[in-house]
């Protein structure tokens, strides 16, 4: 094998170090900086979507936060609503119960006045009635008539 002569072994060594040294020296003048520049821009957008991802962050808790504030505000009002109208219908239907309570109050006001009345003139039928009945069945039995002051103070005394 060529490589393990010792004759060659001094000029294999020299074009090892040149052709080494050229392609260090092509590589930091072409590609190292390009590489560089590549890596320099990819940390710049990482640092920039990290930072928007930040910002992003803070500006959905906020959100998040004023939901939540809003949220809580809008159940205390409607809590509130809901306690005012409760209370309104409370003193509606009590308002009405009086107004019905008083109403039939009334009716039974009138009614009883009917009734009494209803009562004081069937009485006072019944005292016909029975002072007409009493006078046929005294002419009947009798023969006699009787006195209409007599009959009255007999069937009053009754009553």
């Amino acid at each position: 094998m060529p490589q393990f002569e010792f004759s060659t072994f001094a000029s294999q060594l020299f074009w090892l170090y040149t052709s080494f040294a050229l392609m260090l020296i092509l590589l930091s003048i072409f590609a190292i900086p390009k590489i560089g520049g590549v890596l320099e821009a990819r940390q710049k957008r990482i640092d920039s979507d990290l930072d928007k991802a930040a910002q992003m962050k803070s500006e959905a808790e906020a959100a998040i936060a004023a939901y939540e504030k809003a949220l809580t505000a809008s159940r205390a009002e409607a809590h509130k609503i809901l306690s005012a109208n409760a209370h309104a219908i409370a003193e509606q239907a009590e308002a009405r119960n009086r107004a019905l309570g008083e109403k039939l109050a009334e009716q039974i006001r009138v009614g009883e006045t009917r009734i009494h009345a209803a009562r004081d003139e069937a009485m006072a039928q019944i005292r016909e009635i029975s002072s007409g009945v009493a006078r046929d069945a005294v002419e009947k039995l009798t023969g006699q008539s009787v006195d209409d002051a007599k009959l009255a103070k007999a069937i009053g005394g009754q009553g």
